[in-house]
């Protein structure tokens, strides 16, 4: 639990670099200096774990599946905080472990009761509350975070089915291999000029997209998912103090609304799906 707690505050203080970065730089360059860094993570990881056929897949189809389906939900996050506050698109997100029991029941015929579906549909209800559509309020740039949780769903299903083949090292490895070539050839034509801080922009990233991974890993390592996943919601916790301490960002009511009927309705969804 405690490395699932380090391991998301690390995902935290990498969205405030991103909020700050994507600014100055495009999201394709950004996108490829994370990737560079998972190339180097999944080599210590690979090393770490003596697995010397790494880049070997038991299912390639799959795992390219995933790896551009990682670089979209990634994309839309980054872009999202261009627009947004980080207590809003992490409300939004958070709708994720949701969104992935929904489409476990449609893609891999997990059974869902009863109870799990009304869970999943006050956690829309949630998000419905935070974006308040219909009204004047309503921002069509909150449905980036949106699109950006229903990737990340999908890429979290496609990785279940992937690891039945595949290990961890794996996985990174291709997913850091996909984004390192297409963000590198898309990124070339949509190139910022690099200003002074870029370099301390790049290495933060990557130092905390790494640190996050790897402390996700060894969560996932030492617990089952069902104990880990429910600290994902911390998320929202971190990006209301550090949404406040370097943009002086607070979320309104709505949003605290919002964000609390989906995460009590993540929990116990995750809580249901535990006992079975």
């Amino acid at each position: 639990m405690l490395f699932a707690v380090m391991a998301y505050f690390s995902f935290s203080l990498l969205d405030v670099v991103q909020k700050t970065a994507v600014i100055y730089h495009s999201v394709f360059q950004l996108l490829f200096i994370k990737y560079c860094f998972v190339l180097v993570l999944s080599l210590v990881e690979a090393k770490r774990k003596k697995n010397y056929t790494f880049y070997k897949s038991g299912n390639i189809k799959i795992q390219l599946l995933r790896s551009v389906l990682s670089i979209v939900e990634s994309g839309c996050f980054i872009l999202a905080f261009r627009y947004l506050s980080l207590a809003d698109v992490h409300s939004i997100a958070s709708l994720t472990p949701v969104i992935v029991v929904a489409l476990s029941a449609l893609i891999l015929r997990e059974h869902v009761s009863l109870r799990t579906w009304i869970a999943i549909f006050i956690g829309f209800i949630g998000v419905l509350i935070i974006m308040r559509p219909g009204l004047s309020i309503f921002d069509p740039k909150s449905l980036i975070p949106l699109a950006g949780a229903f990737f990340l769903s999908i890429y979290q299903v496609v990785t279940r089915k992937a690891s039945e083949k595949d290990s961890n090292e794996t996985c990174l490895f291709y997913t850091s291999i996909v984004g390192i070539i297409l963000m590198g050839i898309i990124g070339y034509n949509y190139w910022q000029p690099l200003m002074n801080l870029s370099l301390i922009f790049f290495i933060a990233m990557g130092f905390f997209f790494s640190l996050g991974l790897y402390f996700q890993i060894i969560a996932l390592s030492l617990a089952r998912a069902g104990i880990i996943q429910p600290f994902h919601y911390t998320l929202i916790f971190w990006a209301i103090i550090l949404g406040y301490i370097f943009y002086d960002d607070l979320p309104d009511v709505p949003t605290l609304i919002g964000g609390l009927i989906i995460t009590v309705s993540g929990i116990y969804t995750l809580y249901i799906k535990e006992q079975k």
